[in-house]
Formats: structure tokens, sequence, C-alpha cells
């Protein structure tokens, strides 16, 4: 007899009430409740779970522009399955999980060395020609050495410090640039301002990585850079499709692994290029008996012993990776902020409050701007760069959301879903970043985590938003930003990556 039952029967006896019909239904709702416990503890399979026939999926992929749209499918996925739901194309199965408490239950059990995604086409590339294996797409203890060593120099508050005047003598360059574009339109209007804040973006993470200009930024770009920038645009493009192909198919239809191929050997030229020359320049130095000292990334990751081959690889990895970060955030930040004045004005009143009679803002003065930061917050929450991330468990299966998933299986965590939830975050779809000043908002922190968390977080974070923030004040003290007179509503679309899926065009208004 349970313990509950003998006080039951205690108290009524003491009352002097019947203690059996009672006590029956007791045992009834016992016994119910624990048969909905052992229901409720049971494992479901992937079996279990629900999700669009593979027909289906592959006719929302091709036939519906799905690999455009990939973040709308996050929303109609959740809206029609639930939390978590599967798909198949051919042989691969994928489970999406867009609900952030079971975003964290995977990402708390992703181990000691997490796999972030099986990107079978870069790595193809990469055994096809030779190649080592950069942060993006080593594994393992390869990974995790990597990892350690770039955490030294991008992830430390005081280490990134050190970037702010490399960084903002390329926002100068930047603002004299708006200048000059704003001027060959009657109306201050520059149009593809994403076009812009590309080269900037590039020209940004260059001079971290080689501590030497590329001319992004010039009035004439050189052709290489040119080059560079529409090689890593295709690229992208390229890696959903070959991904999605079968690897029969690519014999049937080689151009697209061919285009694919073309990129990943351009930017690889590129990046070695500038490598090679400055680290020729070194050489020179020190046969002429001059000290060299350097804080750029390349110099870190070549006397730490690195084969050549793996700091190639790195560097073009880390190069790639900068650039739509920063051209992204900045565009998505420029146009919310010109179609709310008052945002934009609040804003620029911090900067200007901040920053008193200097004209350049430090890295030191962002602490200074808690809503410069819940801007960003919410840019990145509303367009996050990497719409859906991914993780694979190698060396274990494990439990989420009460479904077993077996080791190796992909799954896709849906950040554009759970960002735009309206359980988590109210009027979702809307531009609001005084929520980030409200500590009584009260979402879940796996609801919005654009830079990742954990180990496979970001390794550029920091280094990226003090970019951001620096541009960001600069173009807030030089410019009125107002939307295009005869632009329109432009909308996020999916090339791996999230990205405007049509110009975006500003009015700049010299202050």
């Amino acid at each position: 007899m349970s313990l509950g039952r003998k006080m039951l029967q205690q108290v009524l006896r003491v009352s002097g009430r019947s203690a059996g019909p009672l006590l029956r239904g007791v045992d009834r709702w016992v016994d119910s409740l624990g048969s909905r416990q052992v229901e409720d503890s049971r494992v479901k399979t992937l079996k279990e779970m629900p999700g669009p026939s593979v027909l289906g999926f592959v006719w929302d992929l091709f036939a519906k522009r799905g690999l455009s749209r990939l973040h709308q499918l996050q929303l109609e996925g959740r809206k029609k399955y639930g939390s978590m739901w599967k798909a198949s194309f051919g042989p691969i199965l994928t489970v999406h999980v867009a609900e952030p408490e079971l975003i964290e239950q995977v990402l708390r059990q992703e181990g000691q060395h997490p796999m972030r995604s099986d990107l079978s086409s870069w790595k193809d590339y990469r055994n096809f020609r030779g190649h080592g294996y950069g942060l993006l797409t080593a594994e393992g203890e390869e990974w995790q050495s990597v990892r350690s060593l770039l955490g030294k120099h991008m992830l430390r508050p005081k280490a990134v410090e050190a970037y702010d005047s490399t960084l903002n003598s390329v926002v100068t360059d930047l603002i004299t640039k708006l200048g000059h574009r704003r001027q060959q339109h009657p109306d201050g209007v520059i149009n593809d301002i994403a076009g812009e804040f590309y080269r900037f973006g590039l020209e940004g993470i260059s001079s971290v990585l080689f501590e030497s200009r590329i001319g992004c930024l010039d009035p004439i770009i050189p052709e290489e850079t040119e080059q560079f920038i529409q090689s890593i645009n295709t690229m992208f493009v390229m890696t959903l499709l070959t991904m999605a192909m079968p690897a029969w198919l690519h014999r049937l239809f080689p151009k697209p692994w061919q285009t694919f191929c073309q990129c990943w050997d351009y930017m690889f030229q590129f990046a070695k290029g500038h490598i090679d020359q400055r680290l020729k320049e070194e050489k020179e130095k020190l046969a002429s008996g001059e000290e060299v000292q350097g804080r750029y990334l390349t110099y870190f990751l070549s006397r730490a012993g690195m084969p050549m081959k793996s700091v190639y690889s790195n560097v073009t990895e880390l190069l790639l990776a900068g650039v739509d970060t920063i051209s992204s955030t900045l565009s998505w930040s420029l146009y919310e902020l010109s179609r709310h004045p008052e945002v934009q004005s609040s804003l620029r009143a911090e900067v200007l409050r901040v920053m008193g009679d200097r004209r350049v803002p430090t890295a030191s003065d962002v602490a200074s701007m808690p809503l410069m930061k819940a801007v960003v917050k919410e840019i990145h929450r509303l367009y996050p760069v990497i719409p859906g991330n991914a993780r694979v468990i190698t060396d274990r299966s494990i439990k989420v959301g009460g479904y077993l998933i077996p080791k190796n299986t992909l799954i896709t965590l849906c950040h554009y879903a759970t960002s735009r939830d309206p359980a988590q975050f109210s009027d979702p779809d809307s531009f609001v970043p005084q929520r980030w000043l409200n500590r009584d908002e009260g979402n879940h922190p796996y609801a919005s985590v654009p830079f990742g968390v954990g180990k496979r977080s970001c390794i550029g974070r920091r280094i990226a938003e003090l970019e951001l923030y620096l541009a960001l004040s600069r173009i807030l003290i030089h410019f009125d930003v107002k939307p295009d007179p005869e632009g329109g509503v432009v909308n996020p679309m999916t090339r791996t990556l999230l990205v405007p899926e049509r110009e975006i065009n500003l009015q700049f208004i010299q202050r």
C-alpha cells in the first residue's frame, strides 16, 4: 500500500467517514496516472515522427522554389507537423527541430567534438583538389586544435579590441565611398547597398587576416577582388544544388559541380596569393635584420607551426565566413532603421552622447551603447545570417522531445522558425529592438542564437560585431538614412545563407 493511500485512510478513519469508495477512486486515479507516465516516458522512433513524403519534399524543394525559401519551409513545417518533423531526400534523412527547448536538448548532447553538418560538397572539393580542411570543414581533433589556436586571437575581448583602429580605417573609406555614391543620384539614393557592404565586409576581414588592404573600397575595384566576390556568391548558390543532387546526377549534369569547383579554385588562389605575399615580405624583412611583428591572423597561424596547406584552407574559409555576416546585417539594419526613423534618431542620439566631441568610436565605447546592441540583436533575430544550423551526433544516439534519434542522423536546427515564434516573441515579424532592453520579455535563451552556442559557435563573432558597431555608429553620424522613394518591401530568401531577395536601395542624406 502506498504511503499516500495509508495517510488518506488514517485521515478518513479519524473523521469517521468510510474510506472505501474514496480509496477505490484514488486507486483508479493512481493507476491511470501511472499508465500515462509509462506512455509519456516511452521513447518513440523516427518511424513515428511526422513529416512530408519523399515525393512531397522533393516537390517543395524543386517545383515550388524550395531551395530559395528554406526559411519559409521551416515555418510551414512547424505549423503542419509541430516542433519536430522528418524529411527525406534520397538516402538523406533530416530531423527538423523548431522549438528552443528541443534545440537546447540537441546542443547539450553534442559531445566533445561536435559536428556541425556534413558539408559533403565542400569536403568533396577539398579531397578532389588535395586541399586541407579549415575551421568550417574540419572535424574532431583537427578542428579542436585550430579552434583553440584561433580562439586566443578572435574570442578574447582584449585581443579583439586591438583591431579597432584597423577596422576604423576601413570604415573611414566606407563613409567616403557612400558619400561619392550618393552624389551620383539626384535624390542621394544608393542602389544595391548590400553589394557595397559586401565589399566593405571583405575589406574588413582582409585587413584582420592580412593586415593589408585589397582595394574593395577604391574608386576602381581590382578585377581579382571583384571576381573573388562573385565566386563567393556563386559558390553558395551551387552549394545547395550540389548537396541536393545525388552523386550519380553529377555525371549526367556536370555543370553545377564544375562551376562549384571553379569558384572554390579562385577563392583558394586569391587567399593563397595574399598569404604568400605577406610571408614573402616578412622573410625579406628578417633577411635584412628588421624585427617582424604582426597582429594579423595569418601571422599567428603561420608562426604556430600549422602546415601551410591548413593555413591556406583556414584563411580561405575565414574570408568567406566574414563577408556575408557583415553585408547582410548592415543591409538589413539600415533597411529597418530607414523604415523606423524614431529608432534611428534614438540610436544616433545614443552614439553622439557616448562619443561627445569625438567623431570616431572605439571598441570601448560600445559597452555604453545598449540600444546599438539591441538593434543588432533584433536584426539577427529577424534576419539570421544562417537561417538553419545543423548537428550530426556521431558517437551515440540521443533522445530529443521524446524521440530516439540514431547517431549520424542530420539534425536541422530551425533558427528562423524559433526566432519568429509568437510563443517566444510578441509581434515576432516586427522590428522592435526595445524588446532586448526589457529584461521581462521572457524569451527562451535558445530562441535566437544567430552565432550559435557552445563549441561550434561562430569564432568570428566578436570581430564581426565590433565591425558592425563601428560602421553603424559612423554611418548614422554622417547620414540620415531613408527608404528609396520608389522602393518597396524587401523580403529575405535562402542562398545557403539568408539574403535579400532583391536589391535594397536606400536614400542617404548628408548630415
